[in-house]
């Protein structure tokens, strides 16, 4: 074929570029279960064709033409199946976090007007049961767990027919490049939920410019734990798909340890928090080691500190640096897996010092940036060095423009930019102005004197962040948060000072980092409540 159109399109790309056995994966009774880009073929087909026997189909091509299938699941094979065989058949699948309370649930199943809903689980089959009543457009309820008294999802794969296989070619070949591909509603700080409508070129040019963003290599495997009912690991799984990378699915967040050995992935995505509490497992691992090899820990660490890219550091620090790799860091990246060539992050500001520190212990992070109105990559690092700057979120994607208002708010042109909010036309032209998507943030471009790319983006704040004192200074809470996090006692931290004479923090303590300071300083206190009220803390 030739270059892919529609992000279903990924599995003819693989047949046709090298199929593999373990296209996608995940643990089963213990084990892991590997599916081959064959049986994901099979498998996807037959499952459109038991949703056009379920009644759901293109309609007369509109947004609300369309019919919308959701999904409120945990992350397994079945969930990006489920994708390509709802869009194949030109319906339109709207991923649903499984937390949403019930009140919100409510209104994306109406607003969108679902017409089946696919859960992971009993709890989850009975909050949609519950409000079944309550959405006339609701037909099906199918679960991937087995649950008594539910319709298992091997049913909609059963109600496959000849018939209707038949049909998906001729369906399929209608659907379009700018064709939507997703409805994925953003809850705000206030208001309804909003749909933000992605198109198949939205996704698909994101996926395409990001692939030379990241490391290249036969049989790559990644490791997915994000969310998939988030923009971000969604489009990064069809990057996946696209390069050829094996997808394992983690069983879940406590067992990211244990499945990185398993699987030892070439790289995964994440988010800033994740990786802040692997760092600091690492200092608390470190802080338990006693004589030369806590030296050596410690002196590694500080030596990580110090380190910059794309400057000369020198014959006596880069000697230094290989000991400490190979002493010391090499353990981290066993952790890790042992393979890893990058660690993607973004979703929220990263602390640069941890990126600085794990790209001088050999792994990568790489911060990029995004929203889900810009399906989501608009700038991130290279995996070339030449290509990262500490401190910022790296230069923009090839097809993406970026430039920064009189304010300082971030706009973001280019075929990754949404098609619109759905139903909601008001809401659209507020933020996308004569092409130009007004993302919310405030940044500046900062000036690079080496390597290919002249310009990276730098994060400052949320312009809807930025308070003033009451003596009249403006306050960007940002930055202040991103260092107060640095330190290992506090687990989230808020800025305010709103209208008030000075400014103040409320913190959130990490309270298995404060026990064991305490414990090392003779205090006795062991409940959260009487640590806090303690004057030495």
């Amino acid at each position: 074929m030739t270059e892919p159109g529609r992000l279903f399109d990924c599995i003819q790309y693989h047949i046709e570029n090298g199929p593999i056995d373990n296209m996608l994966a995940a643990k089963e009774n213990g084990k892991w279960r590997t599916y081959s880009t064959a049986e994901v073929k099979t498998i996807v087909h037959k499952l459109s064709a038991g949703l056009i026997n379920l009644g759901i189909s293109a309609g007369d091509m509109t947004s609300e033409g369309r019919d919308k299938v959701a999904i409120l699941c945990k992350n397994r094979p079945e969930w990006i199946m489920l994708d390509m065989a709802v869009q194949q058949i030109g319906g339109l699948l709207t991923p649903i976090y499984p937390t949403i309370n019930v009140n919100e649930l409510e209104y994306v199943l109406n607003d969108a007007q679902v017409k089946i809903v696919f859960v992971n689980d009993e709890d989850l089959y009975l909050k949609v049961l519950s409000l079944k009543a309550r959405v006339p457009s609701l037909t099906e309820i199918f679960t991937f767990e087995h649950v008594a008294n539910a319709k298992h999802w091997k049913e909609a794969l059963n109600a496959s027919n000849d018939e209707a296989l038949q049909k998906i070619p001729a369906i399929a070949d209608r659907i379009g490049y700018k064709d939507l591909a997703t409805i994925i509603y953003t809850s705000g700080t206030t208001g309804k939920p909003k749909g933000v409508m992605l198109s198949h070129e939205n996704i698909l040019s994101n996926v395409m410019a990001s692939i030379p963003c990241f490391p290249k290599g036969e049989r790559q495997r990644a490791l997915s734990f994000l969310p998939l009912n988030h923009i971000f690991e969604r489009m990064v799984t069809y990057l996946y798909l696209f390069s050829g990378t094996a997808v394992y699915y983690a069983e879940s967040l406590d067992t990211i340890g244990d499945n990185l050995k398993e699987v030892k992935p070439d790289l995964f995505t994440t988010v800033p928090r994740l990786l802040e509490k692997v760092y600091d497992k690492i200092m608390q691992k470190g802080a338990e080691l006693t004589g030369t090899k806590r030296k050596l820990f410690y002196w590694a660490h500080d030596l990580a500190t110090k380190y910059e890219i794309n400057k000369e550091l020198g014959f006596s620090y880069n000697l230094k640096l290989a000991i400490a790799n190979k002493l010391v860091f090499s353990k981290w990246r066993e952790g890790l897996g042992d393979n890893i060539k990058c660690i993607i992050t973004g979703g929220a500001a990263c602390q640069v010092r941890l990126i600085r520190i794990f790209t001088a212990a050999k792994i990568p992070v790489m911060e990029g940036y995004g929203l889900t109105e810009t399906s989501p990559v608009m700038c991130v690092n290279r995996i070339e060095v030449e290509g990262r700057m500490f401190g910022t979120v790296g230069p923009t994607l090839s097809n993406v423009e970026v430039k920064i208002a009189e304010d300082g708010e971030i706009l973001c042109k280019g075929p990754n930019v949404m098609v619109g909010y759905y139903k909601n036309p008001e809401q659209t032209a507020e933020v996308i102005k004569d092409g130009w998507f007004y993302t919310g943030d405030i940044g500046m471009l900062i000036d690079a004197d080496y390597g290919p790319y002249k310009q990276y983006l730098k994060i400052t704040d949320r312009k809807k962040e930025l308070f003033k004192t009451s003596g009249g200074k403006y306050v960007a809470p940002l930055p202040i948060e991103s260092k107060l996090k640095e330190s290992p006692f506090i687990e989230q931290v808020m800025v305010v000072g709103s209208e008030r004479k000075f400014v103040g923090a409320l913190i959130i303590p990490s309270f298995p980092s404060l026990l064991d300071w305490a414990r090392k300083n003779g205090i006795t206190e062991t409940s959260n409540e009487s640590l806090i009220r303690n004057e030495k803390v």
